[in-house]
């Protein structure tokens, strides 16, 4: 079964990911790390010299790669706010699971952070505003909510291999 997790920038994706990943018994990637071995640039020179819709396309086809393989996979915190991506996911029964994690914990894991264009460029409440739009797009877009907000990566990799399992 292929697991996607989504989430705000900093919310645990790729930790709690390999731990799920070693808990279930198979492969774990972080869809980031993928683009970035695929086009072999980072990803501030492909927002800068290819543009944000251009990297959003390539998520897509990244995240639509994976439907079907058995693996955990971190999706960047844009890549389940594409509809068709979330669809994509959907109709090939894969799990798409939402790592809820609160404003405040996210920023103090991604303040300052030069490999993420988008906390780079924007202060602490465009981001705060930009997590509000794009929790509600989460919830609409995902099979499972983890609230994350007081468990350690462990336990959220636990709540990830029992959503699996219902």
């Amino acid at each position: 079964m292929t697991v996607f997790l989504c989430g705000f920038m900093g919310c645990g994706k790729s930790t709690s990911g390999k731990l799920a990943a070693k808990k279930l018994g198979c492969g774990f990637c972080d869809t980031d790390d993928l683009i970035v071995r695929t086009l072999d640039m980072s990803i501030p020179d492909i927002f800068e010299q290819k543009g944000e819709p251009f990297f959003r396309t390539t998520e897509a086809e990244i995240v639509k790669s994976l439907c079907g393989k058995t693996v955990v996979a971190a999706c960047g915190g844009g890549a389940m706010l594409n509809p068709d991506t979330a669809r994509a996911a959907r109709e090939a029964g894969a799990a798409v699971i939402f790592l809820d994690v609160p404003f405040d914990i996210c920023y103090d894991r991604i303040n300052g952070d030069e490999n993420r264009p988008i906390a780079a460029r924007s202060t602490k409440e465009e981001l705060h505003e930009l997590f509000s739009k794009r929790r509600s797009i989460y919830l609409s877009h995902s099979t499972v909510r983890i609230d994350c907000g007081s468990k350690s990566p462990v336990e959220i990799a636990e709540s990830i291999a029992e959503s699996v399992f219902r």
